[in-house]
């Protein structure tokens, strides 16, 4: 009996050992408008925190279908990062195909995009929720048929006329604006990490706080 026991114990641990080994692989989407009359925009924030991300531990992109794509690896987290090349409004199709040809399931993705209801630098992350009128988070729901997918969306703020929201988004930041973002695009950043090696619910805990 003692021996039964103690083979039961040794597996669960082997068990327990080779779940914290394995590796899980994530697709991280930051959203944009490719072009260089876009870089620097608010509308491209996805694009730039992911680029920090790549940045921050030395990965580089490279020009594949559907966008620009580039895989790395935290701790036991294999990550593939996408940065659309279908423009904003078509979005979905490059998360769609990414999806699949990687074979990551969708709790596993998260989604990266400009919020102009948030203050600036103000981060929200969810397991789901409605596109808020953002054109990109509207057709990735459209083309997924669903809405339950993870989401960090950054706050650029809302300081435009009644009609000039798409000439605010499309627009670059100020100069006092870009004092203030390094600082929030870094937290993005750590956001991301905390996602994939601690879950959605302990990155929700630790940076939707402020």
């Amino acid at each position: 009996m003692f021996k039964f026991i103690s083979r039961i114990f040794q597996n669960s641990i082997s068990e327990t050992q080779e779940d914290k080994n394995t590796t899980m692989k994530y697709l991280i989407v930051g959203l944009g408008n490719i072009g260089s009359e876009y870089v620097g925009t608010r509308h491209n924030i996805g694009f730039r925190i992911l680029e920090e991300l790549a940045l921050s531990i030395g990965a580089n992109f490279e020009d594949k279908r559907y966008g620009y794509i580039s895989n790395c690896r935290i701790k036991n987290a294999e990550l593939c990062l996408l940065k659309p090349s279908t423009y904003m409004n078509l979005s979905g199709n490059a998360v769609r195909y990414w999806l699949q040809k990687e074979k990551i399931p969708l709790e596993r993705m998260l989604i990266i995009c400009d919020d102009i209801s948030l203050p600036l630098g103000k981060l929200r992350l969810r397991p789901s929720g409605s596109d808020g009128g953002h054109n990109g988070l509207k057709h990735i729901g459209s083309v997924l048929g669903r809405q339950d997918f993870n989401r960090l969306r950054f706050g650029v703020g809302n300081s435009f006329p009644r009609g000039g929201q798409a000439d605010y988004v499309l627009g670059k930041f100020t100069e006092e604006e870009e004092t203030s973002l390094k600082a929030q695009i870094d937290r993005s950043v750590e956001a991301i990490k905390c996602f994939c090696l601690s879950g959605i619910t302990a990155a929700m805990n630790q940076y939707n706080r402020s």
